[in-house]
């Protein structure tokens, strides 16, 4: 009987925001493999005791990126981990979505403003500011050209903190066709998904956003399937369990890659509960069999 992880984060006194979790752990449970969930962050952990750790809703990571990577690097060596270290460390920072531009991969233009280096903003056009480490849209915000002064205030607000900007134009195509969400696991499509826009004009940066509105079931297209498996196929690293290809559509209605959510994506299993027998059926596989992942 596989021994079998499920990292998240630790919520404190308030209810966990993973509402998937639970369904998980039982499902799992149910399957014969004893299932539990816990604290990432939790000392009294014995990751090498399990068969299988597999980062599940590790919510807070975005903010403490050096604890969390020393973190994946000490349970990566001690056990399988899901995704692997090599994986989770490339994608915990934004500025993976540069390479995969560089590999041809159709992503959303972006810019980066590490610290130190001038607040140099767009002067024509809606734009987007987030930090290359970051998560749920926390320290991101919407910006007009005539709110020049404040976007170069959040911008010093992060360089301040050691976060490095990333700064891209904002997708009209969000407010028309939302952004869609294509979820893989095991290596095959799992479902998609589709939310309405999350950054709403004139929400300060440092304001609680809902990370997910209006989610809805979503077909994907071919474009977006194509493009999807464009995106994946240039990650440089192997092992993938678990993927989720965020996309939105470009001036020219083509889709474009968002993000690449390859550490702790949300699955959406309550909105898609037919998928909940496919994921515990993968993460079985892969605790039994260290060659059952997604090849990179």
């Amino acid at each position: 009987m596989p021994r079998i992880a499920l990292a998240t984060y630790d919520p404190g006194t308030e209810p966990s925001r993973d509402g998937d979790l639970p369904l998980l752990v039982r499902a799992l449970t149910d399957a014969g493999a004893e299932t539990e969930a816990r604290h990432w962050d939790d000392p009294a952990v014995d990751w090498a005791g399990y068969d299988l750790v597999v980062i599940r809703s590790t919510w807070d990571y975005s903010w403490r990126a050096a604890e969390f990577g020393a973190w994946v690097d000490r349970v990566g060596a001690l056990t399988r981990l899901a995704n692997p270290a090599p994986v989770v460390r490339w994608n915990a920072d934004k500025r993976y979505l540069g390479e995969l531009a560089a590999a041809g991969v159709p992503t959303v233009p972006t810019r980066y403003l590490p610290p130190g280096e001038p607040a140099r903003l767009p002067a024509g056009h809606e734009f987007v500011i987030k930090p290359t480490s970051g998560a749920g849209a926390r320290f991101a915000a919407r910006y007009t050209p005539a709110e020049h002064d404040t976007a170069v205030r959040h911008v010093a607000r992060m360089h301040a903190e050691g976060f490095t900007a990333m700064v891209q134009p904002y997708m009209p195509g969000i407010d028309v066709r939302g952004e869609r969400a294509l979820q893989f696991f095991g290596g095959r499509l799992l479902h998609a998904s589709r939310k309405g826009a999350v950054l709403s004009p004139g929400t300060p940066y440092d304001a609680d956003k809902v990370p997910h509105p209006g989610l809805e079931r979503w077909q994907p297209t071919d474009a977006e399937l194509v493009l999807a498996e464009k995106a994946l196929g240039a990650v440089p690293a192997s092992g993938l369990l678990y993927a989720r290809v965020d996309l939105v559509d470009g001036d020219d209605g083509e889709p474009r890659l968002m993000e690449l959510e390859l550490v702790e994506p949300n699955l959406f299993l309550r909105l898609h509960p037919e998928s909940l027998p496919r994921v515990a059926e993968a993460i079985l596989a892969a605790a039994g069999d260290p060659a059952a992942s997604l090849p990179g």
